[in-house]
């Protein structure tokens, strides 16, 4: 079995994944191996994705986010992003980061929220 790299706290159908420190590429690939594993094993029906503690998040690490973000979803649950800094938005707004495609809320309350929302508005209807 691999070992965790990531805390992962279950609340409710939702787990909350809390990023942080340096992510190099073994560790991201480690990462996502994690969450998809949990969201299969657990069949969470949705992924908060806390970068609140990440040193940086730059074009690397957005990328990582919307490969996570779309692994989560085609696993059948709904993710979303809390915890981006102000001053991190400004930094990927003026790299010209797209992270309009990723559900992003200020933090876990809000993101929970905002899984709800997104869990009543899905319509079922998945890739065949």
């Amino acid at each position: 079995m691999t070992e965790d790299v990531v805390p992962v706290m279950r609340i409710g159908d939702t787990l909350l994944v809390a990023l942080q420190g340096d992510l190099d590429d073994t560790t991201v690939m480690a990462i996502e191996e994690q969450l998809t594993r949990e969201i299969a094993d657990t069949s969470a029906s949705g992924m908060l994705i806390d970068v609140s503690r990440l040193g940086v998040v730059d074009t690397f690490i957005a990328r990582v986010l919307a490969r996570i973000v779309a692994m989560v979803r085609l696993l059948g649950a709904q993710a979303a992003v809390v915890g981006i800094q102000p001053a991190v938005a400004i930094t990927l707004v003026e790299l010209g980061v797209p992270m309009g495609h990723l559900d992003t809320a200020l933090n876990a309350e809000q993101g929970l929220a905002l899984l709800e929302r997104l869990r009543r508005n899905d319509t079922g209807a998945g890739w065949l």
